[in-house]
């Protein structure tokens, strides 16, 4: 499910451009620093978004830029920013990837996402330790997740529900005064995540006959299927900017903004391309 969570280039200024990429060079660099570079394959724009939003609310004290060069691009210097967000995020991405890895493991079998879940599977068992409440919350999420697949659940509501009470808790850094705001946060965002990989997934899933909570209303719907699935994502990203919207975030608060109202759009862009192309053959 990884993916959606990204920015919307073309709308950003080269300023906020330059920034959203240290922060994403930030959290490659710790994730080799912490995890090795088993931690770097599984490096993603999710994680960045949630540093920048934490970054915006925290404005942390500690946060440092540093020059260096970047193995896979050597020709020039890069820049990049690190805090202590920056290894929490790393950790949250670190858990996210096992859990992800393990459950495409069990519905396509692939040898090498298994691989590379026995490859963090240490890493995983050091996070658990330190961040309780977030792994409680992503086991919670699997078994119950495991649960309603079994039975084939078609309630799509019920189910993204798990996504997001899951990815609540990961982006509720702390138990402090802005914990309720951004696990709300997190809570529509992640039923948003949930309903748009559903969504993209939703003719390979029919024709492979694997679960997939919106079969059932692609089938039965009265209204059109398209209209209907975007008007619930458009639904989640309200909710979720409503959320971001209380809270007092000037820094960085553009390139948040582009994220939330632009960024994670862009996947549905793209299926929407891919159902054209189809179309005219």
């Amino acid at each position: 499910m990884f993916g959606y969570i990204t920015v919307n280039k073309k709308q950003l200024s080269d300023e906020q451009i330059k920034t959203y990429q240290e922060y994403y060079c930030g959290l490659c660099r710790k994730l080799k620093q912490d995890y090795g570079k088993r931690g770097q394959l599984v490096l993603n724009y999710d994680m960045t978004f949630l540093i920048v939003l934490l970054s915006g609310l925290y404005e942390p004290d500690d946060e440092k830029k540093e020059q260096f060069i970047c193995a896979a691009h050597p020709a020039q210097k890069h820049s990049s920013r690190i805090s202590g967000i920056t290894d929490y995020a790393a950790a949250m991405n670190i858990l996210l990837a096992y859990y992800n890895l393990v459950d495409d493991w069990k519905d396509d079998k692939s040898f090498f996402k298994k691989t590379i879940a026995g490859l963090l599977k240490k890493d995983y068992q050091k996070i658990r330790k330190l961040y309780p409440r977030q792994v409680k919350a992503a086991d919670e999420y699997i078994k119950n997740l495991e649960k309603l697949e079994k039975n084939k659940e078609t309630n799509i509501d019920i189910v993204a529900g798990l996504t997001g009470d899951m990815l609540g808790e990961i982006f509720a850094w702390k138990c402090d005064e802005w914990y309720d705001e951004l696990k709300t946060l997190g809570f529509f965002l992640g039923k948003f995540i949930y309903i748009m990989d559903a969504y993209e997934d939703i003719d390979r899933d029919i024709k492979n006959n694997s679960y997939n909570p919106l079969e059932r209303m692609r089938k039965c719907c009265c209204m059109d299927f398209d209209q209907t699935c975007y008007l619930m994502m458009t639904r989640m990203m309200s909710e979720a900017a409503k959320s971001f919207e209380r809270m007092p975030i000037l820094l960085h608060a553009g390139i948040i903004r582009n994220v939330l109202y632009s960024g994670v759009w862009s996947k549905y862009e793209y299926i929407q391309n891919k159902k054209k192309k189809r179309s005219k053959k």
